[in-house]
């Protein structure tokens, strides 16, 4: 690493476990920061070593609750009031994702809400990962490495040697994401058709396509309360599906989804290791980004292309 700037990464609370596994596959270490609660439930994060004209990188998810993404406000603001020369926030998983757009009258929109906070309290890049919505990325004024979780599942997808193989969308939104898989393992691809009640509500969901007798792979995002995903693995079983698998980057898992997981048709759930797991799950398997991001970090600090990674 030529760059002048020191390389430091940091970490907020809740992702402390992916910053050491970065670190370790970077073979440097850990920048030490502390965070103090006040009994009103405030906080107050600080850097415990100097980081002036450093190149910081700060690795934080911010899913639910909103201390996450609020800590993360905090490490940036005091990374810019002590002197950083570059300071890069590393979201793995975007929170606010879904808020993207007006989809109804009298609601904001909370990712570009929080894209303008992110950039008001100093931010230089941003480093994430499958965006709910890829639009979010033109919500900065900042560059936006926006990575992909096929970059690790491609090569394992191909490596667990599953023949006749089928790729499939839990909803028409994702056919973008799943079309990529299919055509990268070279795979037919199928869809399915869902019309939500209200939010987190699965009304009902058809099939588009022909899954008998094929082993199905479904590609999505992230999964929330499971609702989905989990109906449409016990439909396509129906349709005489050998069995079905999921891949999503962000395992949020609220509410039922863990009871859910367990008692559908799924054969294995992978997730990333964006969001840490609530609790275990025989069906549940994590892969790590950790590899990806170091790599990521690395190219970024010594102004590499990092085109390599878009697939």
């Amino acid at each position: 690493m030529s760059n002048k700037a020191p390389l430091k990464i940091f970490s907020c609370e809740s992702s402390q476990y992916l910053a050491k596994e970065i670190c370790k596959s970077l073979g440097i270490e850990q920048g030490k920061s502390s965070c103090t609660r006040f009994s009103d439930g405030e906080f107050e994060p600080c850097y415990e070593e100097t980081v002036r004209g450093s190149h910081v990188f700060i690795v934080q998810s911010t899913p639910p609750p909103t201390d996450n993404l609020m800590e993360l406000l905090l490490m940036i603001d005091a990374a810019k009031r002590a002197s950083a020369y570059k300071i890069v926030a590393v979201i793995p998983y975007f929170g606010f994702a879904r808020q993207d757009r007006k989809d109804k009258p009298r609601v904001s929109i909370g990712a570009k809400l929080v894209a303008d906070m992110l950039t008001a309290a100093g931010v230089d890049r941003v480093i994430t990962m499958d965006l709910h919505a890829d639009q979010i990325q033109g919500f900065f004024n900042v560059p936006v490495d926006h990575l992909y979780a096929s970059a690790i599942y491609i090569p394992f997808i191909r490596n667990m040697g599953l023949d006749d193989l089928v790729i499939a969308s839990p909803d028409v939104g994702g056919t973008k994401r799943a079309n990529t898989y299919a055509k990268l393992l070279e795979t037919e691809m199928v869809i399915c058709h869902k019309a939500r009640s209200k939010a987190n509500v699965v009304g009902s969901m058809t099939l588009i396509g022909d899954v008998k007798d094929k082993n199905v792979i479904i590609i999505d995002d992230m999964i929330d309360t499971a609702g989905t995903i989990t109906k449409a693995a016990d439909l396509m079983m129906e349709k005489g599906a050998r069995s079905v698998r999921a891949f999503a980057s962000h395992g949020v898992l609220s509410g039922p989804a863990y009871e859910r997981i367990e008692k559908s048709a799924l054969t294995e759930l992978y997730f990333t290791n964006s969001i840490p797991l609530q609790h275990e799950s025989s069906k549940i398997k994590i892969l790590s980004i950790a590899d990806l991001v170091a790599d990521v970090i690395e190219r970024v600090y010594s102004c590499r292309s990092i085109s390599p990674f878009y697939f």
